[in-house]
């Protein structure tokens, strides 16, 4: 099994780890402190909390099988090198148990307060079932042969993709209120510096054992990173510079006005507030 090279790296890669480890761990609560102070999580797309909490699952499926089971160290060995380093630290394992806690924390929020005439999408139903049929299918087909490092390989392609796509209902919904009231700005900024770090990290360890496997051996760490710094800079520039939030939108009044979420037609007719 590979070692690190310099210790003054290896020592960086740790604390680069752990601090996007805060970060982005950190980066939960703004939002749910948002929604506690409100009482309300109107503003808030569902979309984007049932995307986040599949996406999430699948990184810690991936993140936990990768480094606490031997037998897929050996098949990643066999696959990259055995001089190769595994592309999980525990950092990453820390994260992923986090993230899906607080996410379903704040699935729980919604169903404990106002939430308008808001109500998770059948678009992004459908896509959560495709995902968890998929998922049932691969193990199925991963099980007879013992392909463990292609099956988690395959939830790693999930969250890379369940990350791109559970930004958009939130972007197209400030895009159509015009306003960013009820999603958190801290929760963004967090995000961002969690991401960046979270690059910074693969590229210590890129420097030290002199290869890129651990960019490709774990291309969805490194298409996540890429991928929130996008969205991340896309909500920095939609709340402080196209929607900028004014006084009297924060105001509980206007923040709980009722929100329609994106790919769901506005209609005449009373809405369940069911989710």
């Amino acid at each position: 099994m590979a070692s690190w090279n310099l210790l003054y790296l290896e020592i960086t890669y740790q604390v680069l780890g752990w601090i996007a480890f805060f970060s982005w761990s950190v980066s939960f609560y703004p939002q749910v402190i948002l929604n506690y102070k409100r009482k309300s999580v109107v503003g808030l797309n569902f979309d984007f909390l049932v995307l986040n909490m599949t996406k999430h699952s699948s990184y810690l499926i991936y993140n936990a099988a990768m480094f606490f089971s031997p037998e897929i160290q050996r098949q990643y060995h066999e696959k990259y090198g055995a001089g190769e380093m595994i592309p999980v630290a525990a950092n990453d394992v820390a994260f992923s148990i986090h993230a899906v806690a607080l996410t379903a924390f704040t699935l729980f929020q919604v169903v404990i307060y106002e939430r308008g005439n808001q109500k998770v999408s059948k678009t992004c139903g459908v896509i959560t079932a495709i995902v968890l049929v998929s998922a049932v299918v691969c193990v199925i087909l991963a099980w007879p042969h013992h392909s463990w490092l292609w099956l988690i390989s395959f939830f790693n392609t999930i969250q890379v993709i369940m990350t791109a796509i559970k930004y958009i209902p939130q972007a197209f919904m400030n895009f159509r209120r015009k306003s960013t009231v009820g999603w958190s700005i801290g929760n963004i900024l967090l995000d961002l510096v969690g991401g960046l770090l979270n690059f910074g990290q693969m590229s210590v360890q890129s420097i030290d054992q002199h290869t890129l496997v651990n960019f490709y051996g774990n291309i969805g760490k490194t298409l996540l990173s890429l991928e929130v710094v996008f969205f991340d800079v896309l909500f920095i520039i939609q709340h402080y510079v196209l929607y900028p939030v004014k006084e009297d939108e924060s105001s509980p009044t206007i923040a709980s006005e009722p929100i329609i979420a994106p790919f769901i037609k506005p209609t005449d007719k009373p809405q369940s507030p069911d989710v």
